[in-house]
């Protein structure tokens, strides 16, 4: 953590004595001495006992030292004395957390308005909606922190974990909750078992948006092309504005080689959320069956331009070999076998 103190006038109001403390301090700590610097900044705080800023600057100097507890005490002496120091509440805030006092950190993370580390110390507390709503807020700010996106992870997945305990326990013959088991059971690849809780979810509540879709990806996901139809079919029906069921749908009616149908329910979901690549991509497979080869080059170009590495991007590019190849186009086919084989090759991160 970098600290900038704005010191102002304030040394101007000390003994010679003491700024001569205070020029040796800052000297030292320009210099990377940090252990010099404490020992002037103390000195100062003996000299200077009325001073907030001496006591700012030796909580900062521990701070970067990465003495946390140390820098508690001159940090709360300072705040006694002015509490108005913005930057001493943001690293007392700080140095309270990282020492794993979450709960007394949080009133001065508050009022420094530190978004990232009150997140983390909300999350510490149990505080999970506003440790999500935080750290959104400070990964908005610093996109790619590998640490903020962490936190996220956790309060997020400790939110879900803390409403679905709710929901088995409040309401266990819900259908929801009968719904959330057999995700689980999905998840886990026990099919029956997922199975059995989708239905009777559905027993339940045969209206409940999203209960048919998810049994239709468990279809589909044991390629049972049939049954999957039905049900991303049943929630078409009761969604007809949500692109996914009729991309589910289209997927399902091409694997089962209804090529005509499949291309309308694609187009639908491609017209209801342009620009998704899985849509793109299958509805590519659709012309290239049909034997539309210009139609399935667009879509697969599509697909690479949205979506430059990943899964669905390898698909594409061997997608795009195969269809240059049989149009002798030898040089454009090894090109998009080589770009298969390189996003194939890529680690797929977690």
């Amino acid at each position: 953590m970098h600290v900038l103190i704005a010191l102002g006038l304030a040394w101007q109001t000390i003994s010679p004595e003491a700024a001569q403390h205070v020029q040796a301090a800052m000297e030292a700590r320009k210099q990377g001495r940090l252990a010099d610097a404490i020992a002037e900044f103390k000195k100062v705080t003996e000299l200077a006992p009325d001073l907030a800023a001496a006591y700012v600057n030796l909580g900062a100097a521990y701070m970067e030292d990465h003495q946390y507890g140390a820098a508690i005490t001159p940090l709360k002496k300072s705040l006694e004395l002015n509490p108005d120091l913005v930057g001493a509440q943001q690293m007392l805030g700080y140095a309270l957390l990282a020492q794993g006092y979450a709960a007394e950190s949080i009133p001065y993370l508050e009022k420094s308005k530190s978004q990232a580390a009150l997140g983390i110390a909300q999350l510490k507390v149990g505080k999970l909606s506003e440790a999500v709503a935080n750290l959104s807020a400070a990964l908005q700010k610093q996109p790619g922190d590998s640490d903020l996106l962490y936190y996220l992870g956790r309060a997020s997945g400790l939110l879900s974990k803390e409403a679905f305990d709710t929901l088995e326990s409040s309401f266990p013959d819900s259908a929801r909750s009968h719904q959330a088991l057999a995700e689980n059971y999905s998840v886990l690849k026990q099919v029956p078992e997922a199975e059995k809780e989708f239905l009777d979810a559905l027993r339940l509540r045969p209206d409940a948006p999203g209960i048919h879709l998810a049994l239709g990806e468990l279809y589909a996901a044991a390629s049972n092309w049939s049954k999957a139809e039905e049900q991303f079919r049943a929630e078409k029906q009761l969604q007809p504005g949500d692109a996914e069921p009729a991309y589910r749908l289209g997927s399902a009616l091409l694997e089962q080689g209804k090529i005509k149908e499949a291309k309308a329910e694609l187009e639908q979901a491609d017209r209801l959320r342009p620009g998704m690549p899985e849509t793109l991509y299958v509805l590519g497979k659709a012309d290239s069956l049909n034997g539309n080869a210009a139609a399935a080059e667009k879509a697969w170009l599509q697909v690479i331009a949205l979506a430059k590495t990943g899964p669905i991007t390898a698909q594409a590019h061997f997608g795009l070999a195969g269809l240059y190849r049989k149009q002798g186009k030898t040089a454009d086919a090894e090109r998009e076998i080589q770009e298969y084989r390189r996003q194939a090759a890529k680690p797929v991160e977690k």
